[in-house]
């Protein structure tokens, strides 16, 4: 859910700059830093909280 979350509000930061008049390009590169952020978060939390991925069988 935390990685959906994380690439809306991606793309909403993209169209709201780039209706702005940034660069289409800066708006997508900084939306794609919010994606990755948000994905690198999710295995972190996973290895973090949970222990070891293959520990748990997943």
């Amino acid at each position: 859910m935390g990685l959906l979350l994380a690439t809306t509000a991606g793309l909403v930061i993209w169209i709201v700059l780039w209706s702005l008049g940034y660069s289409g390009l800066d708006s997508g590169l900084l939306a794609l830093v919010v994606i990755v952020l948000g994905a690198g978060g999710r295995i972190a939390l996973r290895y973090l909280l949970g222990g070891s991925a293959r520990a748990s069988g997943r």
